[in-house]
């Protein structure tokens, strides 16, 4: 049955994403302003099919921790595609920082481009972080919320990766405090997997960094963060990964 109902998801998210880029090429040519409602709209539709066809709903714990409304620095374990696709929700104004190969998938590329994501050449050097300086800079004067994903890959749950010391340099420009985020998506929906585990996602929003630290360390800070924040995470899931259906719940706790 599991099986079953991943293939109906991976049909309805590649259905659905092959469509929806077609119509970002007249969004860009006409009303590039409304890209980022245009991707909300995407994202809704996935994570709902996601709770019908899946089983997989989503549990928020810590909103009141994002600002309302202006510039914020999030930074995001990452297991699963689902923690790109639910920032899209979460924060009004997201700007992600992607590496620049996304930016070349026909249609969906132009699309990112066009909503004003922050692309990374992973292999530029210096070069490529002040340009991301500079696209960092960009979105905090449109009032966005920047969400970068400091491990740099999907990692799996329980497995320890080295955070890259961007995240370090976007806190130095900006000003900004970090806002930790920690996640244990990667129960249910894993790094490379197709079958989807029914239950439900845990995100937690923790306390934010404080401005003005050295990289050492803000760095050392986000590791405790992520390390304690998804301890408590991952004692609160179950033996079997999974278990029953609940509904999509989205407001804070």
């Amino acid at each position: 049955m599991i099986f079953l109902r991943s293939l109906l998801f991976a049909g309805w998210f590649y259905g659905l994403t092959t469509v929806m880029a077609f119509g970002t090429v007249p969004l860009r040519l006409f009303a590039p302003g409304r890209a980022l409602g245009y991707a909300r709209v995407w994202a809704r539709l996935i994570l709902g099919g996601l709770r019908l066809l899946c089983g997989i709903s989503y549990s928020v714990t810590g909103l009141e921790r994002l600002p309302p409304s202006g510039p914020a620095l999030i930074a995001s374990m990452h297991q699963s595609a689902f923690d790109t696709i639910v920032w899209e929700l979460l924060a009004p104004r997201f700007a992600f920082v992607l590496k620049q190969e996304l930016t070349r998938i026909p249609l969906f590329g132009a699309a990112l481009l066009t909503a004003g994501m922050i692309a990374v050449d992973r292999a530029g050097g210096a070069a490529a972080v002040r340009g991301m300086l500079r696209d960092a800079d960009r979105a905090v004067a449109g009032q966005r919320q920047i969400l970068i994903f400091p491990e740099g890959t999907r990692v799996a749950p329980g497995v320890r990766a080295p955070l890259q010391p961007g995240v370090a340099a976007l806190a130095a420009r900006t000003g900004l405090p970090v806002i930790p985020v920690v996640t244990d998506s990667g129960h249910y929906w894993g790094r490379l997997a197709f079958r989807k585990y029914p239950g439900t996602i845990r995100i937690a929003i923790l306390p934010p960094i404080e401005p003005g630290l050295r990289r050492a360390a803000l760095m050392l800070r986000l590791e405790t963060a992520f390390r304690e924040g998804s301890a408590s995470l991952e004692t609160r899931v179950d033996n079997s990964v999974g278990g029953r259906l609940n509904s999509l719940p989205q407001s804070a706790s």
